[in-house]
């Protein structure tokens, strides 16, 4: 369920002027620090034009920029709050492509130097991984703000329907799933259920930005997850971290 405060940045982002500030180097794609602004509103969101993203041989081209909008929906549909609000625009500086909250952070602080507190919080993230089929969860992808909340970002390689999952948290293999969290994912996969035999809100929300294919590939994995609620052990015939890993 989004907040009405998340109500209002999504409409920001989603109506608001968007002026470029300058440009993130460190990813394989474009991606832009931008400021949007509408009447006496303004933040500052990251910019992902679909132009500027690199043609890869398992997904879709231009497909990237929807996927960080779908991720946003089933984070706000589990109730869990990890993905900043994020909108896809049709028009932007450079085309259409995504545009996400920009979230303060530290960028020195991450997986490989966190705390062992902020790592036991960790037990959402890997589900969620799990659950969208995250094949690039970088150490440097999990960000708390100043206010400790903890944010996920850069979810453009997510939702295939072939097993993609490559991260670097296997921190917590073997484990049970905590009930709280199970629950969640029962609530969520009911709502991806039919509604009077028509497909449900969030299953056609979601299918405007990945596909009925990978819509069904998400359905089947968190029935998966249900019946078997444990996080699992890395896959020994698939490489299971994401280069690089920070």
């Amino acid at each position: 369920m989004i907040s009405l405060q998340d109500e209002k940045v999504v409409n920001l982002l989603q109506k608001g002027e968007i002026t470029l500030e300058g440009e993130f180097l460190w990813g394989s794609n474009y991606t832009f620090l931008a400021h949007v602004a509408m009447e006496d509103e303004n933040r500052l969101a990251v910019y992902k034009p679909s132009r500027g993203e690199r043609p890869l041989w398992d997904f879709p081209a231009a497909s990237l920029a929807k996927r960080e909008v779908a991720a946003y929906l089933v984070s706000e549909a589990l109730s869990w709050r990890l993905v900043p609000p994020t909108v896809h625009r049709k028009y932007g500086p450079l085309g259409a492509g995504s545009l996400q909250l920009f979230v303060e952070h530290d960028p020195q602080y991450h997986y490989f130097n966190f705390s062992s507190d902020d790592l036991q919080r960790l037990r959402p993230v890997v589900l969620f991984d799990l659950l969208i089929n995250n094949a690039d969860r970088k150490g440097s992808h999990i960000l708390y703000d100043p206010q400790d909340h903890l944010w996920l970002i850069d979810h453009g390689v997510c939702f295939h329907v072939e097993e993609k999952l490559r991260t670097v948290i296997w921190d917590f293999v073997g484990e049970p799933i905590p009930e709280e969290l199970c629950a969640d994912l029962a609530r969520f996969r009911q709502q991806l259920s039919p509604v009077n035999g028509d497909t449900s809100p969030l299953a056609e929300g979601l299918m405007a930005y990945i596909s009925g294919k990978e819509v069904k590939a998400l359905i089947k994995r968190a029935d998966s997850l249900i019946a078997a609620p444990k996080f699992p052990a890395p896959d020994p015939y698939r490489r299971p971290y994401p280069w690089p890993q920070i």
